[in-house]
């Protein structure tokens, strides 16, 4: 670990000579709000953006992405034979991530890359990808990361993690793939470690004194699994939901997709296209049974997986990174803070 003094004056030159080696990605705007998008060369990440629309982990887990392809072309030896789709895993670096979206793509990982299963497009777009954080100097209202394992300056999941000095950044380089990025970059004025330490400590104390949640998910874990499922509460926790989706869009450590097969003429494609569990479509039977057939149905699985199901499965804490994106975003107010309050306070009588 060593740290870096970057100029801003320098950092556009830096990012621009990047670009040998690494695709690029950051934040921009457009006319739904600020989202993590390639960056095309001589456009520059919106370092100081509020909070991304979406989060930063349609860069491993596409929205839409072509896992499999056939030739039906019958003249042909592999015809019908379903491959995998020739896909580019060079180099890229996500710039401006903020670090409780870091962390919610461990979490992530869970999923994709474990003992007993390795997602191959997930882990090779992991390993091609580094991750450049941004300290949140002013975390929003909505932000209670801090309560979830996280924080403004959290390291976690990080090859580099960037404070914002007004004129500069200071740059904690934290793993192999972050003195990588800050070499491509010409990035190699050198800052004190102790002094650089303690402005990050004196920076993220500041930064939590504005985070005002204090979440409080101790008593989940021992909770009976049916206990919560049979709750009395969860009709007037689902009553004003519409199932729209938002919440699982915008969430960073959502990871549930759909398979659709696709043919056109002599070709035929797989792909893998982003669900949501708030759709009555997403447990629809072929025999056409749906056990989650009412909304009150899916809106307990969500918060039980979120909060019950994935704290028992991984004892990593809850399946939320504090990033406020559903909180903010969903149409009728349903706060997952709320719903996390009364889960973990329910005794049953």
């Amino acid at each position: 670990m060593n740290f870096i003094t970057i100029d801003k004056s320098n950092w556009t030159k830096g990012i621009e000579k990047s670009r040998e080696t690494y695709q690029i990605f950051g934040p921009v705007e457009d006319k739904n709000g600020c989202r993590i998008e390639p960056l095309e060369a001589g456009v520059q990440p919106i370092m100081d953006a509020d909070v991304t629309v979406m989060s930063p982990k349609s860069v491993l887990f596409p929205q839409t992405e072509t896992i499999l392809t056939a030739d039906l072309d019958e003249s042909k030896d592999d015809h019908h034979i379903m491959k995998r789709a020739k896909q580019q895993y060079t180099p890229r670096a996500v710039l401006g991530i903020r670090p409780y979206d870091a962390r919610a793509i461990q979490l992530v990982k869970l999923n994709f890359d474990n003992p007993d299963y390795q997602d191959p497009y997930w882990c090779d777009a992991y390993e091609a990808t580094t991750f450049v954080g941004l300290g949140v100097n002013r975390p929003g209202p909505c932000d209670f990361s801090t309560s979830t394992g996280c924080g403004p300056f959290s390291e976690e999941g990080l090859d580099v993690l960037l404070a914002d000095l007004d004129d500069r950044y200071l740059a904690k380089v934290l793993t192999p793939k972050g003195e990588a990025w800050a070499a491509a970059c010409g990035f190699d004025a050198g800052a004190d470690a102790k002094e650089s330490q303690a402005l990050f400590d004196i920076l993220r104390k500041e930064a939590e004194k504005n985070i005002s949640t204090d979440l409080a998910f101790d008593k989940l874990a021992q909770k009976s699994i049916l206990d919560l499922y049979e709750a009395p509460f969860w009709d007037d926790v689902a009553f004003s939901c519409i199932n729209c989706g938002t919440c699982t869009y915008v969430c960073p450590t959502c990871w549930c997709f759909d398979i659709q097969d696709e043919t056109k003429h002599k070709k035929a494609a797989r792909f893998r296209i982003w669900d949501t569990c708030m759709s009555p479509l997403f447990t629809s039977h072929a025999s056409g049974h749906n056990p989650r057939e009412s909304k009150v149905h899916r809106v307990r699985q969500r918060f039980m997986h979120k909060l019950k199901y994935f704290v028992d499965k991984y004892d990593q804490g809850i399946m939320c990174v504090g990033c406020g994106r559903c909180v903010a975003s969903c149409p009728v107010n349903i706060d997952i803070r709320e719903v996390c309050k009364t889960m973990n306070n329910y005794e049953k009588k």
